[in-house]
């Protein structure tokens, strides 16, 4: 055996194994800068050894984790394009020499097998996984704004096929085993236990010869015309999807179709050298910057208890409706069998609708079997009263926005619930320290905001308050890690922190147009900018009639900055509440399919004026940045990543801006604040009044990351 620190190599009666994930105590093992100089070093050495053995085994001595890629830390040290591509062809040489190696050689996959990981065993000639749930194969590197630099756009389309390799590759998507079996990315599927002796069997058995449907396939792709409609297609697809805000897909697209033609020294030249490109372009510094804001948040860093933190296991939803039904859902799709009350069957009858059309969803894409949506399906259990509710750690409100109301019901609901039991309002506008007041014991209360619908949306907002127990918060981010949502922790005040943001971008939007902007210039604008939807698209999407009541609140909060446009209010005098009433901005069918502009609305607006793209941009976004300059000052949130991460998750602001505060550094914040102090004179002195937290920025000469 060598001595390693990061790779277990030893030889057994003539095969070699590599372990990876030796000495490491974290919960995934990656390809780090010394790991790769010491796999170089033993590639070497079985090189030098030479038929004096019989096979090679690359595997995990870490159960549980192949490798999650390559350390994201590694790319981050890459400062310039000459320097990101030299890395890339370190790597690429060093995985050519396993390819070359003389002897068998099989990987066993067992957990993630990602990014560098995969790029590695592609080198190997044979691939065997386990068939735990925890495996999972993929180049997840489009997601980071790269491409995978390590031969892996080389290798997969002469594993898999040409149509395939492009699918996985272009989306990132993560290969499950029995996928990745029919896929023939691996030869074979073993329970993790019979892994390595099957191993040693792959070692013995000649290379599987492709069948007649895989020989065609691979006819069809190597003819030149078939090739260039497969790429032509591909290029639609991904500006489609795109809208080309992102250039990784593309660059893919080149690389790959450049490159078909070529050996293997002259394809990936092409590939280490768009690497370097990317690595060092803005979209990916700011993907990246969002992995670590995504990787941070699996961390609890809000108030530590003095004592245990309690392990939600059982859940009820309380109320019935669409989030009810979303709630009780995501409680039912994580194991906890929940209970789901409300005042009676026709209610149910609505809850039940909605988890079975969500459990539909994810059975129609191939994500559960049939057995396990009927055996969800049936954990959830509707009930009239509190039968059962002294078993459940978890329950979720989610009825009437009415303070009166839910107060009255938490009053009646502490009755019949253990003292350990964590209560928590799905609320998006009251104040969860007035709704603690209802408690007596306020300690076990929080609100966990979840955003419409709920089995897309991956963020959830914790509010906290004054009373709460530091331990009802955590409790709370380890549940919503668990059941796979991104939490942000924030300290009660209106609207919290999304929606707070949020509602200065639709409300000038409807300034806008009172001014004789269109609504199609205005959501093109938003669009063109990168957000998923326009303002008065996402506004029908919310509901006209709820925006407006959330604007006066915020008005009622915040003052005349947050006064209120009348444009919405009009339409609501007219029954156009958008989506719901098939009537808003935008006209509906009866699938809430758009069809087409409300021309009884553009016909009520203003006269038709051009507006600059850009102006139109910096009248919605800035105030955006300005209210989230208060909220910092205010103390609401702690960091500006929270802000970012929320931004993205809740509302989708472009992620490959990095985040709302990440793209105001990118801009300057000095030439933000003269920005918003123009608007306030030319446009409106207390909508745009600056956030004096913003101007003490420009005195000091901060960004917001500096704070």
């Amino acid at each position: 055996m060598v001595g390693n620190t990061r790779i277990k190599y030893e030889t057994k009666e003539q095969i070699a194994y590599i372990g990876f994930g030796y000495n490491n105590d974290k919960a995934q093992t990656v390809l780090d800068q010394e790991t790769l100089l010491e796999l170089a070093d033993i590639v070497k050495d079985v090189h030098a050894k030479g038929r004096e053995l019989k096979g090679l085994i690359l595997h995990s001595v870490k159960p549980g984790c192949f490798l999650a890629g390559a350390d994201i830390k590694l790319i981050e040290t890459m400062q310039t394009e000459s320097e990101a591509a030299s890395g890339a062809e370190k790597g690429q040489l060093l995985y050519n020499g396993i390819e070359d190696l003389a002897i068998p050689t099989v990987a066993v996959v067992d957990g993630p097998c990602l990014g560098g990981g995969l790029e590695m065993v592609l080198a190997c000639k044979a691939i065997i996984c386990s068939d735990s749930s925890k495996t999972l194969l993929g180049l997840p590197e489009v997601k980071l704004g790269i491409l995978p630099g390590f031969g892996g756009t080389y290798r997969l389309p002469r594993r898999i096929g040409l149509p395939k390799a492009l699918d996985a590759i272009l989306t990132g998507k993560m290969i499950k085993p029995k996928s990745a079996y029919k896929l023939h990315l691996v030869d074979a599927v073993y329970p993790k236990e019979r892994l390595m002796a099957q191993a040693l069997n792959h070692l013995k058995k000649s290379p599987k010869g492709k069948s007649l449907k895989e020989t065609l396939e691979s006819f069809a792709t190597e003819n030149f015309v078939t090739r260039k409609i497969i790429f032509q297609k591909a290029r639609e697809s991904v500006l489609k999807k795109t809208k080309g805000f992102y250039a990784s897909p593309l660059k893919i697209l080149d690389v790959m179709e450049a490159g078909m033609g070529k050996g293997r020294s002259g394809y990936l030249a092409l590939e280490a050298q768009a690497f370097g490109e990317l690595c060092v372009s803005d979209t990916s510094r700011n993907l990246r910057h969002l992995f670590f804001l995504m990787e941070g948040a699996k961390k609890y860093n809000g108030p530590k208890s003095t004592h245990p933190v309690p392990d939600l296991k059982r859940g009820a939803a309380l109320g019935a409706g669409t989030m009810g039904g979303g709630i009780a859902w995501l409680m039912a799709d994580n194991g906890m069998a929940p209970l789901m009350k409300d005042l009676n069957k026709d209610a149910l009858e609505l809850g039940m609708k909605q988890s079975a059309r969500n459990f539909y969803g994810a059975l129609k894409r191939r994500k559960i079997t049939q057995d396990e949506f009927e055996r969800k399906q049936r954990s959830i259990v509707p009930v009239t009263d509190f039968t059962g509710f002294q078993n459940v750690d978890l329950i979720i409100e989610a009825i009437v926005e009415n303070l009166e109301i839910k107060q009255k019901v938490y009053r009646e609901l502490e009755k019949y619930i253990r003292p350990d039991c964590i209560v928590a309002s799905n609320t998006s506008s009251l104040r969860v320290t007035q709704m603690a007041e209802a408690f007596e014991h306020p300690e076990r209360f929080a609100g966990l905001h979840f955003f419409n619908p709920v089995h897309m949306m991956p963020l959830v907002e914790i509010v906290t308050h004054p009373k709460a127990d530091p331990a009802t918060i955590e409790a709370l981010y380890n549940w919503v890690i668990k059941v796979k949502k991104t939490p942000v922790i924030v300290k009660d005040g209106p609207g919290f922190l999304v929606n707070r943001i949020l509602m200065p971008y639709l409300n000038e939007a409807g300034f806008l147009l009172e001014e004789g902007v269109s609504i199609k210039d205005l959501d093109n604008a938003c669009l063109n900018f990168g957000m998923p939807m326009g303002p008065c698209r996402l506004l029908d999407e919310i509901g006209i009639d709820v925006a407006v009541k959330v604007a006066k609140i915020m008005h009622d909060a915040l003052g005349e900055r947050a006064k209120s446009n009348t444009s919405s209010k009009k339409l609501i005098e007219n029954q156009f509440f958008g989506k719901k009433s098939k009537k808003g901005f935008y006209l509906y069918d009866e699938n809430e399919k758009e069809i087409g502009l409300n021309e009884a609305v553009v016909s009520a607006l203003p006269k038709s004026k051009k507006m600059d793209e850009i102006d139109i941009q910096m009248r919605v976004f800035l105030p955006m940045i300005n209210e989230a300059a208060y909220i910092l000052s205010d103390g609401l949130v702690l960091r500006p990543s929270d802000v970012d991460l929320a931004l993205i998750f809740g509302i989708g602001f472009p992620p490959f801006r990095g985040g709302l505060l990440r793209y105001a550094d990118s801009e300057g914040i000095d030439r933000i604040y003269r920005a918003i102090e123009s608007f306030s004179k030319s446009v409106d002195a207390d909508r745009y009044a600056p956030s004096p937290f913003l101007k003490k920025m420009v005195d000091e000469k901060k960004k917001f990351y500096d704070l």
